[in-house]
């Protein structure tokens, strides 16, 4: 089994384990709107889906075309619609509950590596019910963005565990330049924020469509 070979897993969560995109990219066009700035596109906003808050927002707006004050009006505008105007909890992808479990039972260690901030992550584990999983987290406001390897790093030095035995499990090409910067393996998936072929250029594992493809590619020989 491919999941034989590592001793440390670490997923992402938006657009991996959590099917939140379509929200994301709403927020983010709704903040940038009422900041008086340009409305991203959904491919643009989606593509930024990974990074953390305040680098999302240098890729999308040219240092030059933002002011200090609308970049504050953004970030509080976004975090508006994200969650006191969106309450209801988003789904997780459907299988990745059981997944995660069934790792747990085959006794992975298993992390999470999140552009996410910690009230953030913290606040969707305990609504999704999947933090009794993990045993390591670590959030955007805790280290460098990706695709620095400042995240992996963390977590290896954690675990303990060298970077050929730690997989990588995402849906952004910062998931999967993380993973090379960092020395780890990774497996990219193809259902979340990012189309495939931004995926393609980097020495993943594998590309899969689905979690249940996911869950074979593990379980099985890639």
């Amino acid at each position: 089994m491919v999941v034989g070979k590592f001793d440390l897993i670490v997923f992402d969560w938006d657009g991996t384990l959590m099917d939140s995109t379509a929200r994301i990219v709403s927020s983010l066009q709704k903040a940038s709107a009422l900041s008086g700035l340009p409305v991203p596109s959904d491919e643009a906003a989606a593509g930024i889906i990974g990074l953390s808050l305040d680098q999302a927002f240098t890729e999308l707006f040219r240092p030059a075309s933002i002011t200090a004050q609308q970049r504050d009006e953004l970030m509080d505008h976004y975090r508006q619609q994200f969650v006191v105007d969106n309450p209801q909890p988003m789904p997780m992808f459907a299988g990745s509950s059981a997944l995660l479990a069934l790792l747990q039972r085959n006794q992975k260690q298993l992390a999470v590596a999140t552009g996410k901030s910690r009230k953030g992550l913290d606040r969707v584990l305990e609504e999704t019910g999947v933090g009794q999983y993990f045993h390591a987290t670590i959030c955007a406001d805790e280290a460098e963005s990706k695709p620095h390897p400042d995240m992996l790093h963390r977590l290896m030095a954690i675990f303990n565990v060298k970077p050929e035995k730690t997989l990588m499990i995402g849906d952004t090409d910062y998931d999967l330049q993380m993973a090379e910067n960092a020395g780890a393996k990774s497996i990219g998936v193809t259902y979340g924020a990012q189309p495939k072929e931004r995926l393609l250029p980097f020495s993943s594992l594998a590309l899969v469509d689905s979690v249940a493809e996911l869950r074979d590619c593990l379980l099985q020989p890639c």
